[in-house]
C-alpha cells in the first residue's frame, strides 16, 4: 500500500498521514524528516543534500528522489508507506514514477484532502501558540480558558507569522501554482481519490479508510 498525501497547507494531510500509518502499520515518511536523519547520521546522500541546504538552495529533484528511494527500500516499508510532502511538483512526480517503475513498483493511491481556501485561512489564522511553553490553541476549536492567555503557564498567546492570513494566502497561491497540477497528474493515472477535508478529523479518516479497504 503505497500512498501519497495531497492537499493544501493546513488541510490536515499530515495528521491523516500519521493516522493511516498508525492504523495500517506502515511508515509515515516526510521528506523533511529524511533529510534531517541523513544529515544527522552523516550519510553520503545527507552530506550532498546539506551542501544545497547550507546555501539556502532547494535540493535537486534527482537527489531528493534518491534519498527517498533509499528510505522506502528499508525493511519497514515492505508493506507500504505514506508519503507526506513529496512530490510537490510534476517534475518530482515524474522522477519518482520512473524510479519506482524501474523497481517494478508504483503508487497505489494519491489521496487529496480537499479543503476550500477560505476554510484554510480561517482554520490557520485561528491558531494561537504560547511562546514560553509551546502549548497550542485555536480560537474556535480549542480556546484557552482566558482569551489570549495560556492555560498552562499564563503567558500571552501569539499568532505565528506562518499562520497570519496574508502569509497563508501566499502559501496557498504557491500551492495552487505548483502542487495543484499533481491532482490532474494522478487523476490521469487512475489513482487519485478525493476526500472532503472540511469534515471532523475522524470523519475524514473514516472516508480514507473506506477508500483503502474497498
Amino acid at each position: 500500500m503505497k500512498i501519497i498525501m495531497l492537499g493544501a497547507p493546513g488541510a490536515g494531510k499530515g495528521t491523516q498521514a500519521k493516522m493511516i500509518a498508525d492504523k495500517y502499520k506502515v511508515p509515515h515518511i516526510s521528506t523533511g524528516d529524511i533529510f534531517r536523519a541523513n544529515i544527522k547520521d552523516g550519510t553520503e546522500l545527507g552530506m550532498e543534500a546539506k551542501k544545497y541546504m547550507d546555501q539556502g538552495l532547494l535540493v535537486p529533484d534527482e537527489l531528493t528522489v534518491r534519498i527517498l528511494l533509499d528510505r522506502v527500500g528499508a525493511d519497514d516499508c515492505k508493506n507500504g508507506y505514506v508519503l507526506d510532502g513529496f512530490p510537490r511538483t510534476i517534475p518530482q512526480a515524474e522522477v519518482l514514477d520512473k524510479a519506482l517503475a524501474d523497481r517494478g513498483e508504483q503508487i497505489d493511491f494519491a489521496i487529496d484532502v480537499d479543503v476550500p481556501d477560505e476554510n484554510i485561512v480561517r482554520r490557520m489564522s485561528g491558531r494561537r501558540a504560547c511562546p514560553a511553553c509551546g502549548a497550542t490553541y485555536h480560537t474556535e476549536h480549542i480556546p484557552p480558558k482566558t482569551e489570549g492567555i495560556c492555560d498552562r503557564c499564563g503567558k500571552e498567546l501569539v499568532l505565528r507569522e506562518d499562520d497570519k492570513p496574508e502569509t497563508v494566502s501566499k502559501r496557498l497561491k504557491v500551492y495552487h501554482e505548483q502542487t495543484q497540477p499533481l491532482i490532474d497528474f494522478y487523476s490521469a493515472k487512475g489513482v487519485l481519490r478525493t476526500v472532503d477535508g472540511t469534515q471532523p478529523m475522524e470523519k475524514v479518516f473514516d472516508s480514507i479508510a473506506e477508500i483503502l479497504e474497498a
